[in-house]
């Protein structure tokens, strides 16, 4: 039920956040948070008892897609249409919410008010997809036949909190740790209910081990992940482990009061069982991090934004300065200049990681050079990449890295203040920043005179409202500031004029997380990682038709090729590679031919594709490039700000052109009409989102000429464009009735042990029947 308004309560959030317009997005999420809507009375209350106009707050609250202002329904269903979800079938999964609430046309909410199903860009979930979120239970791997359980499942678990409290060290002898993975993917995938299920079962038997909440691990496609490490012994990790499994794994290794079975004897029974496929009465087999298929994952990275992946927990101050943390920033503040800070990133080789690959150095120095006396340092953790979710990671599992490595650019350029903008649909990323960032005041590394070296600074968390244009840095910049997220001509640049007009540093999370490492381990070791031009490593979140995806940190220079194949296991359920698409919409599509290119910055840009933030999604012969081409389009077009022509009304015009031809109706120059326009747009727009929104439909056009022709004949090689194919049923049906008893629109009718048919005029083409029938007999044509 939607809560009635209490003008108190708006009172209390004005008061307690701020009246400046700058308060305004936060002001928003505030209330939204408590109505789950923006009530006009409570918009007009948020007018008269602070500085922002009516103007300012219709132009931010319909400008951000996170804000809506109308009531939803008691619980929120939030399906992910990101990269990865999409090429897995979230639009059929979005559908079949819809039917089964019985939610009719551009509705978004039950009759009951219950539910209410919306789409969202991106969750960062990738490896799971499709991922579906109802309220803050995160499901994945969705299919359209188990809405139906997942929704049974929801109401039976809603409102109960997993517990996320790590107990006090054990007052005994120390038998070694459990390190259970508890990044968004891990919870996604049920490692709360395992916390809670190994601290009973650790407490009722007695066993005197601790248990580490540790941060993403990499390995997001097999999770949960639960690794037991005791002395004398190498760590044996335990894979896709759920609640109903503790117990046997714990009885495995350990006896009541802790005495810890692992001895040679049981260390090779543990081996045996690894590839003793016939005992079916393990859960999960053991594997040691030198076994495959977690070698082969691992061996070619090499790990620095990722340091200690897997074994420190991320809120623990106390760990991350025992590993070193901390060390780079006492020595850039105590025993080095600005000068000599910048010329060490210059010597290292590092560009920035947020696409575009700008010499980081330079844009420290440019800041450094400005006289001002207030200049400001931001770490842009938007995101907004649909299939990207590195920044979410690294913001989750190290945040005392990402706040070490801002606090040295802000000594080095002479900023005291500073920002960590943050996506709100990110809220452990959020949440473990901020519990960061309360530590870091409390023991002296944030503040006045910082470990006693003079040096203050002051960082606050600003959380973005769901706009991709605000990964841009000046749009980014106007959202800090409280206004639409829109791009300015530049120059000046923030460097010169930035927020407020103050000189401003902005750089990547991932750009900002390598420096405490280049500091540590010298510049010049970080040089000698990746290409001539393309210095040190890069993480990418690697996801799609993959058979291993997951969080991976590769040097610049490794081939396209090696991350498919060696890393990733290679296409899975033995299709045919066929393309990666790189760098999210800003990204092109590099076909399967190319594979043997190195990914940096300059071999992508050669083939027409570019970095990105890392984003890279593996695609299978079922991919339509052309649909692909469209997906992305769509989402750019969507999150277009509107301010310049170019990309406004190019996008709009690509858009409706794509939609032609996936609908059978395109002809020979629309293919032309498509390149002109993408040239346009790059050549015109203000910025960096017009001018790579045409980066898929030109790469598509450039390597995947022959779909679009085939697609103007009626036809779609993968079977994707619904209005290029029909579905039938083949001889091998046996009349179980199975396709007719799931089919949501009854375009089936049930006869028992007959051959089934499929009336084409009822059928939505949900594919519904293909994932039920037993005997493959449903074929799409």
């Amino acid at each position: 039920m939607t809560q009635k308004l209490n003008i108190n309560d708006i009172d209390t959030i004005v008061h307690s956040i701020g009246t400046g317009q700058e308060n305004v997005i936060s002001i928003l999420q505030a209330i939204q948070n408590q109505y789950k809507y923006l009530p006009q009375d409570a918009l007009k209350r948020v007018c008269e008892i602070s500085d922002i106009t009516p103007a300012s707050i219709t132009g931010v609250s319909t400008f951000y897609s996170q804000f809506r202002h109308t009531p939803v329904g008691e619980h929120s269903i939030h399906v992910c249409v990101g990269t990865a979800c999409h090429v897995k079938g979230a639009e059929l999964v979005y559908d079949s919410f819809k039917r089964h609430l019985d939610i009719a046309g551009s509705n978004d909410t039950d009759s009951h008010k219950q539910f209410t199903v919306q789409k969202v860009a991106c969750l960062g979930c990738c490896t799971l997809a499709p991922v579906v979120q109802i309220d803050d239970i995160t499901y994945g791997h969705v299919q359209p036949d188990n809405i139906p359980g997942i929704i049974q499942d929801f109401k039976k678990y809603a409102g109960k909190k997993v517990r996320q409290k790590i107990p006090k060290k054990w007052e005994h002898d120390h038998y070694g740790e459990i390190r259970l993975g508890l990044g968004s993917c891990c919870i996604a995938g049920g490692s709360g209910q395992v916390q809670e299920e190994l601290l009973k079962t650790l407490t009722d038997q007695r066993i005197p081990i601790d248990v580490k909440r540790v941060g993403c691990v990499g390995m997001c496609h097999q999770t949960p992940l639960l690794e037991i490490d005791t002395p004398g012994h190498e760590p044996i990790m335990y894979t896709n482990v759920q609640a109903e499994d503790v117990n046997e794994i714990i009885t495995r290794h350990f006896r009541p009061k802790g005495i810890h079975l692992v001895t040679q004897k049981v260390d090779d029974w543990l081996h045996s069982l690894i590839t003793d496929k016939h005992n079916v009465n393990i859960p999960h087999y053991p594997v040691h991090m030198r076994d495959e298929p977690i070698s082969t994952f691992l061996g070619p990275q090499v790990h620095i934004a990722t340091e200690h992946s897997g074994t420190i927990d991320p809120v623990s101050l106390e760990e991350y300065v025992e590993k070193g943390g901390f060390s780079a920033l006492e020595k850039c503040i105590k025993s080095q200049t600005p000068d000599e800070i910048i010329q060490s990133i210059k010597t290292s080789g590092l560009k920035g990681r947020g696409g575009a690959g700008f010499p980081t150095w330079k844009k420290w120095d440019i800041v450094k050079n400005i006289e001002h006396n207030d200049k400001v340092v931001i770490c842009n953790g938007d995101e907004g990449d649909p299939g990207a979710f590195m920044d979410r990671m690294l913001l989750e599992s190290y945040p005392f890295r990402i706040i070490e490595g801002l606090s040295i650019a802000a000594f080095a350029v002479g900023a005291k203040t500073g920002y960590l903008y943050i996506r709100a649909e990110y809220p452990l990323a959020v949440k473990r920043i901020r519990d960061a960032l309360q530590k870091c005041y409390e023991t002296g590394y944030l503040g006045k005179n910082i470990l006693n070296s003079g040096f203050s600074l002051d960082l606050k968390v600003k959380e973005g409202a769901g706009a991709f244009v605000c990964g841009e840095e000046t749009a980014l910049i106007a959202s800090i500031e409280g206004k639409r997220g829109m791009p300015r001509i530049r120059p000046p640049y923030p460097a010169e004029k930035g927020l407020w007009e103050k000189p401003t540093l902005v750089n990547n999370t991932e750009t900002i997380s390598l420096v405490p490492w280049i500091f540590r381990n010298s510049p010049e070791t970080f040089a000698k990682l990746g290409t001539e031009s393309s210095k040190g490593t890069k993480v990418f979140a690697l996801a799609g038709k993959i058979a291993r995806g997951g969080l991976i940190e590769v040097p610049m220079g490794i081939s396209i090729r090696q991350i498919v194949e060696d890393i990733g296991g290679g296409i899975a359920n033995g299709k045919k590679f066929k393309a990666v698409q790189i760098g999210g919409p800003s990204g092109g599509c590099v076909p399967a031919e190319l594979a043997h290119i190195g990914i940096d910055f300059e071999e992508l840009d050669q083939v027409g594709a570019m970095m990105g933030s890392g984003g890279l999604l593996v695609m299978d012969e079922n991919d339509c490039m052309v649909d692909i081409a469209r997906y992305f389009l769509s989402f750019t077009q969507d999150q277009s700000c509107g301010k310049c022509t170019f990309c406004r009304v190019g996008t709009k015009r690509m858009l409706e052109i794509l939609d032609r031809i996936v609908a059978g109706k395109g002809n020979l120059k629309d293919l032309d009409d498509l390149e002109y326009l993408a040239h346009q747009t790059k050549a015109g727009s203000l910025c960096g989102l017009g001018k790579t929104a045409p980066n898929p439909v030109l790469t598509t056009l450039k390597y995947f000429r022959h779909e679009y022709e085939e697609h103007l004949e009626g036809k779609c090689r993968a079977k994707k464009c619904s209005a290029l194919i029909q579905y039938s049923i083949n001889d091998n049906c046996i009349g179980c009735t199975k396709c007719a008893q799931e089919c949501p629109v009854d375009a089936i009718p049930v006869k028992p042990y007959e051959k089934h048919v499929i009336d084409a005029e009822l059928c939505i083409k949900c594919d519904t029947c293909v994932q039920v029938c037993p005997v493959n007999a449903v074929e799409v044509n």
